[in-house]
């Protein structure tokens, strides 16, 4: 079992920048590749970013690309979401997330674990 806590969301404006943490107590945190995702109102869940158990690897959706960054560090059992250059778009429910697959992430499968969120508003 994995427990995941999200924490850093707030309201910022746009063109602003967030960092989002997770920490992640319960199985060994180093097994795990991690992920986020998000939940805009009125929309289905998506796919944001993923990084594998070593750090060596990082996928992102292509709204993210070049604006978002993942890191993790086991040491801590922790991953953080950087965003940069907020858009209005980007408000949601961003969720952590764990799977033992990386690809599992973003390739539409139901990670293994997922957090409960933290609320991430950009305003105009």
């Amino acid at each position: 079992q994995v427990q995941l806590v999200e924490s850093g969301g707030r309201l910022v404006q746009a063109g602003g920048a967030l960092r989002l943490s997770c920490a992640a107590s319960g199985d060994a945190f180093s097994s795990y590749s991690m992920g986020w995702f998000r939940r805009a109102p009125g929309r289905d869940r998506e796919f944001v970013a993923a990084i594998n158990w070593s750090g060596s690897q990082s996928y992102f959706a292509d709204f993210a690309k070049g604006r978002f960054t993942i890191s993790r560090d086991n040491a801590k059992n922790t991953v953080a979401l950087q965003m940069n250059s907020l858009k209005p778009e980007d408000t949601a429910v961003y969720y952590c997330a764990a799977d033992r697959h990386f690809g599992s992430l973003y390739t539409g499968y139901e990670p293994d674990y997922l957090g409960q969120g933290t609320q991430v508003t950009v305003s105009s």
